[in-house]
């Protein structure tokens, strides 16, 4: 098994448990409470968690940056579930896009 294939794995078991907790205690499970309190706070504490992402890559260590980044997956994980988005929804675009250059991808998106 290839790292890849257990790192898809693990954020699909992820995404899994953070299902199972909707409905759940917000007193009893962190990942309850932010499913109740909505998607708007869930992507308001993914924004969080992408600036503390940004500062740790600036100014801390690796392993900071790591654990940082471990939250910020976890937090668009959450996102993704108060939002009823699937994982091979993401998988699904990621791979539309592979081998496309960014630049080509970018000005292929519709104008808004």
């Amino acid at each position: 098994m290839t790292n890849a294939v257990r790192s898809a794995e693990i954020l699909e078991r992820l995404f899994r448990l953070i299902e199972s907790r909707k409905g759940g205690d917000p007193a009893a499970s962190y990942t309850a409470k932010l499913l109740a309190d909505g998607k708007g706070r869930a992507a308001k504490k993914l924004g969080e968690e992408a600036t503390e992402t940004v500062i740790a890559a600036m100014a801390g260590t690796p392993s900071e940056l790591v654990r940082e980044s471990a939250d910020l997956l976890y937090h668009l994980l959450v996102l993704w579930a108060a939002a009823g988005v699937e994982p091979n929804e993401v998988w699904a675009e990621l791979a539309r896009r592979e081998g496309t250059s960014g630049h080509a991808e970018k000005a292929a998106r519709p104008k808004s």
